[in-house]
């Protein structure tokens, strides 16, 4: 059973981004190529985080070539014109490093921790993926395998592992959230060489990309490697492709039923949201937290704890560029029907809706955000990645410094104003997530 709940977080969490804490100094800057430059010097210990995060994501992707940004992730390490077949890996791991990356519906984001004496080696690495990629058919033939078995492991044969598959395809209706990054593999199995490199030639460019650096490095010779690698590399010569269309506006509520190999039923509510950084965001993802932050949340105390209609429960949210979706789920306890975990969500949703949260429970949250911010500092590879998320997302990279305030000014009055707005049945997907074996 907790091998169940633990795939089903380990599928949430997968998405989660991190806050970041206070006082982080930085200095940016943009080469004439249009490579977006970020440096944070720190010397507390002697490694340094090296990171390109590319402003591609799945929802870049043609409908009919969806899972392209995701097979990318995995592409961009089989090698360059100077770097050889399944060395690049080996380049990082026997210097004593870690290397890896990752792609969301908005961004692709790659990163390296080394010794900070490897710090060259590093960006020479990175301007070799950005500039010299090996992208041929043996390459392809490679990485169709690798991914079509991590959708098989990691969300075919997973309990709940398509949960946020059906979640986007069901709640979108002409935004390309639709699909998931993971996408379809018989879309990469259709594709063609030409039509590879013409993705990699139009986003992996430094005019759409960001740089950043971080950890025990002199700012003035980054600079000068950054030159030396980087700033040769020739902008890009296509049209990015930065999806405009808007969701319509969901006027009733829709329902799915989704049969898979689980053994407890699983329901979940999917409401429309606005993007990330708006203040009702801030709002919506506090109300998360109240909901399902700890043993004394109000999900876990109310349906899990005292009613025992679920083994778990719980809220999130997925940051996201465009209007996205703030969830909450309960997996149902044995012999509870989906219907009785249903009305008990409900009766939760209606309180909040309803009954202002307490001062007590907002002051909770406030403090769990502010250690959150704390703790995320610690790790410069966190700070490095949320230096590029302020500047892509937000263009204002200085958001790592003050983001926090806006958390602290959230308000009682706030949260149940965002509650009433956003959490009503016309604005949201019910999707119950059942065994084969309840079929009829």
């Amino acid at each position: 059973m907790r091998k169940t709940i633990f795939s089903l977080l380990t599928v949430i969490s997968s998405y989660a981004v991190s806050a970041q804490s206070v006082n982080i100094k930085f200095t940016e800057y943009d080469l004439p190529n249009g490579l977006h430059v970020i440096l944070h010097e720190d010397h507390t210990i002697p490694t340094v985080a090296i990171s390109v995060l590319y402003h591609v994501g799945s929802k870049n992707e043609d409908p009919t070539r969806t899972g392209f940004a995701h097979f990318f992730e995995h592409l961009l390490f089989e090698g360059s014109e100077n770097i050889g077949r399944g060395e690049y890996m080996k380049l990082v791991q026997n210097n004593g490093g870690v290397i890896n990356a990752n792609t969301t519906f908005d961004r692709t984001f790659y990163f390296e921790t080394l010794p900070s004496n490897k710090l060259e080696q590093g960006m020479w690495m990175e301007s070799e993926r950005m500039l010299h990629a090996k992208i041929d058919d043996i390459g392809l033939e490679t990485q169709r395998k690798v991914v079509k078995e991590e959708k098989k492991q990691r969300y075919e044969n997973t309990p709940y592992g398509r949960l946020l598959e059906q979640i986007f395809k069901n709640a979108y209706t002409v935004h390309p959230y639709q699909w998931t990054p993971i996408g379809e593999a018989q879309y990469i199995d259709q594709a063609k060489l030409p039509e590879f490199m013409d993705f990699y030639k139009t986003y992996y460019v430094p005019d759409n990309a960001t740089l950043s650096v971080g950890g025990d490095i002199n700012i003035t010779q980054a600079k000068a490697w950054i030159e030396k690698y980087f700033g040769t590399i020739p902008k890009g010569t296509k049209a990015i492709v930065r999806p405009t269309i808007k969701e319509p506006v969901q006027t009733a509520e829709k329902r799915v039923t989704f049969y898979d190999k689980v053994q407890l039923p699983a329901v979940v509510f999917a409401y429309h949201a606005p993007s990330q950084g708006t203040a009702d965001a801030y709002a919506l993802e506090m109300l998360g937290k109240i909901l399902s932050a700890g043993k004394s949340s109000r999900l876990q105390k109310q349906i899990v704890d005292k009613q025992q209609k679920a083994v778990a429960a719980g809220a999130f949210s997925l940051p996201s560029e465009d209007p996205g979706l703030t969830m909450m789920y309960g997996i149902g306890n044995m012999g509870v029907k989906p219907e009785e975990l249903e009305k008990a969500m409900n009766d939760e949703v209606e309180n909040i809706v309803n009954n202002p949260v307490s001062a007590d429970e907002l002051q909770k949250c406030k403090n769990q955000i502010e250690n959150e911010f704390i703790s995320q500092n610690q790790r410069v590879l966190g700070i490095v990645e949320n230096l590029a998320n302020y500047h892509v997302y937000f263009g204002n990279t200085n958001l790592i410094n003050t983001e926090l305030d806006r958390y602290m000014k959230v308000t009682v009055a706030d949260m149940q104003a965002v509650a009433k707005k956003y959490f009503t049945k016309n604005n949201r997907l019910v999707l119950y997530y059942l065994p084969d074996s309840s079929k009829n």
